[in-house]
């Protein structure tokens, strides 16, 4: 896999062949959408059909993040890249605003269609998917927050932010190879270098930059979100919560109690193992989680 050769839609086999999984591959376009003005927000279509489900990834991460779990779905779906992010312009509210981030992802699903659809959200994503959910419930049938409450802390996301947020620029793919590696020790190198593909960019003087770090600083303060637990609280749709159990996770005993106190009827799917990134780490398993809530909404 030679850095210089990037082809987005070129690592699906990959994929596949990692995780035993068998073709065939779906025709997947890159789509971009006006959200603002000029501003425009960027995804993947997953599948010819009438996209059924919407994917948010995280902070610092983009929409290939969930490439195995979309193979491992087999169903049209979207998989969006927050602003700031991968192929997307930025929020003029720089960074994790979420209630800004919410306006411009229901601007994009206006824009395709409106009919009520399984909308997933993990870490940053799923922060997003709470409030979008709230504010325009008749564009979510289901919701399914991956490894997040509105509980996670500056201090339980620490090592998240602590990686996201580190060095400006690498000076070689293997610096930024290796700096990956040290971070998600129990992933394998051929996912990694991937994921580093899809997720940095080579600048003219050959040094590396992730796409998120692209952006200039942001000039205006992020409109308030308000009390993301109220907001999860008072929704009606099906929720469900996928929880890493292993290491890097960021939410605790404390946050999947006040999710079920929050919401009685809500979901809890425990995955043993996983860190943060639970479409990393067992991707085929995540999926089955999403089938079943899927089903059951």
């Amino acid at each position: 896999m030679d850095p210089g050769d990037y082809d987005e839609f070129a690592y699906f086999q990959e994929n596949l062949d990692e995780w035993g999984l068998v073709g065939p591959i779906p025709p997947v376009r890159r789509f971009f959408v006006a959200v603002d003005g000029l501003r425009q927000l960027s995804g993947l279509r997953w599948g010819d059909g009438e996209p059924a489900a919407v994917l948010l990834h995280g902070g610092g991460q983009n929409a290939h993040t969930f490439d195995t779990v979309a193979l491992a779905l087999a169903r049209p779906l979207l998989a969006i890249d927050l602003p700031g992010h991968g192929h997307s312009d930025a929020s003029p509210f720089g960074p994790a605003a979420i209630e800004d981030y919410a306006s411009d992802v229901i601007a994009a699903l206006e824009s395709v269609a409106v009919a009520p659809r399984d909308l997933v959200g993990m870490s940053l994503g799923g922060l997003v998917a709470i409030a979008l959910s709230d504010r325009r419930p008749d564009l979510v049938r289901t919701l399914a927050l991956i490894d997040i409450t509105p509980g996670v802390t500056s201090d339980k996301s620490r090592h998240i932010t602590d990686f996201v947020n580190g060095p400006a620029t690498f000076a070689s793919f293997d610096e930024i190879l290796a700096r990956t590696l040290a971070h998600n020790p129990s992933r394998t190198e051929s996912s990694l270098r991937r994921g580093i593909l899809h997720n940095a960019l080579q600048r003219p003087d050959g040094t590396w930059v992730w796409r998120h770090q692209r952006h200039p600083r942001a000039e205006f303060a992020a409109p308030d979100v308000g009390d993301l637990w109220d907001r999860l609280g008072r929704l009606t749709m099906p929720v469900a919560l996928v929880r890493a159990m292993g290491p890097g996770s960021v939410v605790d005993d404390a946050d999947e109690a006040e999710f079920r106190r929050r919401l009685p009827h809500g979901t809890v799917v425990p995955v043993p193992g996983s860190g943060h990134s639970v479409q990393g780490d067992a991707p085929l398993v995540l999926a089955r989680a999403l089938a079943d809530h899927w089903d059951r909404g």
